[in-house]
């Protein structure tokens, strides 16, 4: 939307970041807070997908005074993952790459996709993703969501899988004052699968900021 700058950062071993990646959800977003302090950013709105908004809601408990406001897409308050994905890592990476794709998707999703999933998925260290999944399987903040005082919109995909719609309306119920967007038929890539829709409900989060 106008007026508006978007930063889009590779966390530490993915995408363009080197590193070996982190091994808890809190790290990755005392990451994120030292990357607003090196670019002299006070306050933002913080914005997540999957593990990004179990990091956007670890900020926005031990770092509030840096968060402005709160989108929460495909997450949770509590990630857990599946043991065929923990243990197939290891043993077979290209297999559960095209697993863990399988899952992400929705019944609409088109077959290039998929493609451009297990091929972002894939280009990832298998230790770097296994860490990651590792750190949300650990994840869970149920207990804290009261300490989250920011405005905050949550977007679930009725058709998502791995976190489905009822995570979603958990953050919505437990976080004073959040607002819920409800995507029907999307999968968790609802940003790739419904991105008219998801981009409007942020639009409208935005401009109701103070």
């Amino acid at each position: 939307m106008p007026g508006v700058s978007v930063l889009a950062p590779d966390l530490p071993g993915h995408g363009r970041s080197k590193g070996s990646g982190r091994g808890a959800i809190g790290e990755y977003a005392g990451d994120v807070v030292s990357l607003l302090d090196a670019l002299g950013v006070e306050r933002t709105v913080v914005g997540g997908h999957s593990m990004g908004g179990a990091i956007a809601q670890v900020m926005a408990i031990d770092h509030a005074e840096r968060v402005a406001g709160l989108i929460l897409v495909g997450t949770g308050a509590k990630l857990r993952v599946a043991p065929a994905v923990l243990d197939g890592i290891p043993s077979d990476f290209n297999a559960t790459v095209e697993l863990v794709v399988d899952w992400s998707f929705g019944p609409a999703a088109t077959d290039d996709m998929k493609q451009l999933g297990i091929k972002a998925i894939g280009e990832t260290d298998p230790a770097v993703l296994l860490g990651d999944y590792r750190a949300c399987d650990q994840f869970d903040i149920r207990g804290q969501l009261e300490r989250i005082r920011t405005p905050t919109l949550v977007v679930g995909g009725t058709a998502d899988r791995l976190t489905p719609l009822r995570f979603s309306q958990y953050l919505a119920e437990n976080i004073a004052g959040a607002q819920l967007e409800i995507i029907e038929g999307a999968g968790h890539m609802m940003a790739l699968e419904s991105p008219d829709q998801v981009g409007a409900a942020v639009d409208r989060f935005m401009a109701e900021l103070p």
